[in-house]
């Protein structure tokens, strides 16, 4: 088979209101893959996010908003490329990083995981740091096996693979997009990545969201140990 090439690569994104990030984020993906990766925006924003989005070359499904795990399950399941890389629209993640995800694929694996943590996260706030590394403890401890970063929003996945798999979360559907492949012996990598501030004012309340990720972990982790 012939390796796959920024040809075959959808990036993809739910957005609300992130206008003032939007542009940069689909201009680093248009340099970094010389505008030949597909960018898929689902939108529920009221500012000019999709209007960006459209003026740059992404395709935007407009959609009521539902919350973070319906919005990326459309963006992950609407592309028809095979490598679907997930990101969000704040301009935290290095799109740098893609060829290396692309070649990660193209050696085989099936979900490459963007793993913020291990490099320290420092920009990212001490609540939602201590947060993130508590789901992967629980995670790990559950699935029987060592993840350092469950919530990341950048991830590359093979297309099969989004929709041979039922997806059930929202608030927690980063987490169950790593945990369903892993359990079910999906070849899995995690790369360490910088992780930058992000620009514009987070959506999700620290408390409530923390919360509904943990039990979604818990949930999913039980779920896959009983088809075992």
């Amino acid at each position: 088979m012939s390796s796959y090439t920024f040809d075959d690569l959808a990036v993809v994104m739910g957005t609300y209101n992130e206008e003032q990030a939007i542009g940069s984020v689909i201009a680093d993906i248009d340099r970094i893959t010389d505008g030949r990766a597909e960018v898929v925006c689902i939108d529920g924003s009221d500012d000019r996010t999709p209007e960006i989005a459209r003026k740059m070359g992404a395709r935007v499904i407009e959609q009521e908003p539902q919350g973070y795990g319906v919005a990326v399950e459309e963006a992950v399941l609407t592309p028809d490329r095979p490598v679907v890389v997930t990101t969000d629209c704040d301009d935290t993640y290095p799109m740098e990083y893609l060829p290396k995800f692309l070649d990660l694929i193209n050696d085989g694996y099936d979900v490459v995981s963007g793993d913020r943590i291990s490099k320290g996260a420092e920009t990212m706030p001490t609540l939602n740091r201590f947060g993130n590394k508590a789901f992967a403890r629980i995670a790990s401890s559950l699935m029987g096996a060592t993840v350092h970063d469950t919530t990341t929003g950048m991830r590359a996945y093979r297309r099969e693979l989004l929709h041979d798999i039922d997806w059930t979360e929202n608030t927690g559907l980063s987490a169950e997009l790593l945990i369903r492949p892993a359990m079910r012996g999906y070849k899995i990598a995690e790369v360490p990545i910088p992780y930058r501030e992000r620009a514009g004012e987070t959506k999700l309340d620290p408390f409530a969201g923390g919360a509904a990720i943990a039990k979604s972990i818990v949930k999913v982790c039980l779920e896959e140990r009983a088809r075992w």
